[in-house]
């Protein structure tokens, strides 16, 4: 009798031992977490990460979704590259600041140009033009400057002119701003949304 409750016990036991935690820490399982005492009280103060809640999004055809669902594929498509140009332009900032004289920058300017021409221009030429005006209003966003602004900063007016001209042959326009309350409010929540990892 007793060999039967030991048996059976034991298969009692078993499936309590799948559920105990594993109290061992090894290296780099050591977390570090803010604490602040409240009258006597420890309290534990975690931060985390800021969440956009967009109201769904209701449509009363199936064009206006497949329109929306458009601007998301575009805006995905022209982000990476408007956060690229962010990027580059700081360091480009950052590196002008270093030199001395006028020819300095704009020799460092033409070497910067050729190097992003021959690095991208055939990933650029794939977007389409509809992803090329997003692009320049990301870039806006990125920077704080709209690219005809920009281009005239770095490579002078006359350059700027011309490539104003060329966007207004595709119907672009390179001194388009951003407004992530009026006009632009879906793209901003759009990119929002990827900055989040929702979308």
């Amino acid at each position: 009798m007793n060999f039967r409750f030991i048996i059976i016990l034991a298969f009692m036991l078993i499936p309590m031992n799948g559920f105990t935690q594993d109290t061992i820490l090894t290296t780099g399982d050591i977390y570090v977490a803010r604490g602040i005492i409240t009258e006597g009280d420890t309290l534990w103060v975690s931060e985390i990460d800021e969440v956009y809640v967009f109201p769904q999004k209701e449509f009363r055809n199936l064009w206006q979704k497949r329109k929306y669902t458009r601007l998301v594929h575009n805006v995905k498509k022209a982000y990476p590259w408007a956060k690229l140009a962010g990027d580059k332009l700081e360091e480009v900032n950052i590196r002008m600041l270093t030199l001395e004289t006028e020819n300095e920058r704009k020799d460092y300017i033409k070497v910067v140009e050729e190097e992003l021409l021959g690095q991208y221009t055939e990933d650029l030429k794939k977007l389409t033009v509809t992803q090329g005006k997003i692009l320049i209003k990301l870039v806006y966003r990125e920077t704080g400057d709209t690219s005809y602004d920009l281009v005239a900063e770095l490579r002078g007016r006359v350059s700027a002119f011309f490539w104003q001209a060329l966007a207004r042959l595709f119907g672009s326009n390179l001194k388009m701003g951003y407004d992530p309350y009026g006009e632009d409010r879906q793209i901003e929540e759009i990119v929002v949304l990827i900055e989040n990892g929702q979308i």
